[in-house]
């Protein structure tokens, strides 16, 4: 292994990711500041436009933050988490030469006589890395994804950055407490570093969605795995906007929307695991339009059971109006001391997020035709909670809210009409905490992903 493949968790490392970085969020600092304290006017629109230049042009882990912070509702100013929500990645790709020192680092000098054959150009760019396709001497196709260098440095002076972010607008204008969601991030972001890591726990979704109709999920091949390398059968597929874009029947809509409702929440309500990257370059469709696949399992959450029973409990409590099981609800997972006024809140959210699940019909995942009436109730929800003293955000929230809003937008782009409220009842019809509990140990076990803490 070279010297530099060595430190990829260097001080220097973390120092030149900062140099990039501290401009943008030290400029965020300056405008907020001056425009709250001194009264100074800024263009909040303007600056978002800059920060977007700046961040774009950064490949990996502070790109992929600033895409989860755009849909987590007041985690920053509006016009930031417009702009930073159309951010994508622009990496530029490693070169033959650097893939072939890379690939020797994690599988040794005859690293070549493992495949028939090895791509030299890369397939696809990944947030944390480059794919690239390849051929087993049994002839299977693999896509191997090499993690780009220096990631652990990058991911850590990316944190610092965040954190300084997302404090300075707590104390400006914010009314939840985002600490819990940054611990979360930082906690999330740490462990997608970990290839060996992803390769368990694509296998615990292979195990989870085994049998699901219209879901296929890669398997991951062990031996030419490493902690930077992840190698795993190469599914045949085209990328859902692509399809999309050849506007495609209804029918056909509603089917890979009812796919992708399956692959997101059969793994929720009945192992108590969530994937925590719902975006549409994760998810393709298959050969014949049987179905779609599902991509990258670096950011998954893994909930204890009586986290999803308080889930289903808060969705009957806002079907049936009881006050008091949405309260219990809300304790379950660990919201305190909330006044009528700030649960009364909270439910006006869950009305919103929950309509859909409610309604036993065909419809939209949203009847209004306005992109941006999500972000208006999201707005007008966190008004309330300002006026009636803001709260504390459990840790567990972020990747469940990523994947209900983000889905929810995916739903939007399919223009999928479907029952949502028959899709939700055939996971939760039998639902019991002991029963959520034994699936998901023998799952985890299975394949090797840590038991939740």
């Amino acid at each position: 292994m070279s010297g530099s493949d060595r430190g990829e968790s260097t001080l220097f490392g973390e120092m030149r990711r900062m140099v990039r970085t501290s401009g943008a969020v030290g400029g965020i600092a300056a405008r907020v500041a001056g425009q709250r304290f001194l009264g100074l006017k800024t263009d909040k629109g303007a600056h978002a436009e800059d920060l977007k230049q700046i961040l774009g042009g950064l490949k990996g882990p502070l790109m992929k933050v600033a895409q989860f912070l755009s849909t987590v509702p007041d985690a920053l100013p509006e016009e930031y988490a417009q702009q930073l929500a159309t951010l994508q990645s622009n990496a530029p790709p490693m070169g033959w030469p650097f893939v072939r020192r890379r690939m020797q680092s994690e599988l040794g000098p005859s690293w070549e006589s493992k495949f028939a054959s090895f791509g030299r150009e890369a397939a696809a760019a990944a947030s944390l890395g480059q794919v690239h396709r390849a051929t087993l001497p049994d002839g299977r196709e693999v896509a191997c994804k090499l993690q780009y260098p220096d990631m652990p440095s990058v991911v850590e002076a990316d944190l610092r950055q965040l954190r300084l972010a997302m404090q300075l607008y707590r104390r400006m204008d914010s009314s939840l407490d985002n600490e819990e969601v940054y611990q979360e991030l930082r906690d999330r972001l740490r462990e997608e570093l970990d290839y060996e890591r992803e390769a368990a726990q694509m296998r615990l979704y292979g195990t989870m969605l085994e049998g699901v109709p219209g879901v296929v999920v890669p398997q991951p091949v062990q031996a030419l795995t490493t902690k930077r390398l992840l190698t795993m059968t190469w599914l045949e597929g085209r990328a859902i906007q692509a399809r999309l874009e050849e506007n495609p029947p209804q029918e056909e809509r509603n089917a890979y929307a009812a796919a992708l409702f399956r692959a997101w929440y059969v793994p929720f309500y009945r192992y108590g695991v969530i994937h925590g990257d719902p975006h549409l370059g994760n998810y393709q469709t298959r050969p014949g339009r049987d179905g779609i696949n599902l991509l990258d399992f670096g950011t998954i959450r893994v909930f204890k059971p009586s986290f999803v029973a308080a889930v289903i409990h808060l969705y009957e409590a806002v079907r049936d109006g009881d006050e008091d099981k949405a309260q219990a609800a809300y304790e379950s997972w660990g919201f305190r001391n909330l006044s009528r006024e700030t649960r009364a809140v909270l439910t006006e959210w869950a009305r919103f997020l929950y309509e859909p699940l409610i309604q036993d019909r065909v419809r939209p995942i949203q009847e209004s035709d306005d992109p941006a009436y999500g972000r208006r109730i999201a707005q007008k929800v966190h008004e309330g909670l300002k006026r009636t003293g803001g709260v504390r955000v459990p840790r567990e929230f972020p990747l469940m809210d990523r994947a209900a809003i983000g889905l929810g937008s995916v739903f939007l782009r399919l223009r999928a009409e479907v029952n949502w409220h028959r899709l939700f009842r055939e996971l939760v019809v039998d639902f019991s905490e002991a029963g959520l509990a034994e699936r998901q140990a023998a799952a985890l076990a299975r394949a090797g992903v840590p038991k939740v803490a």
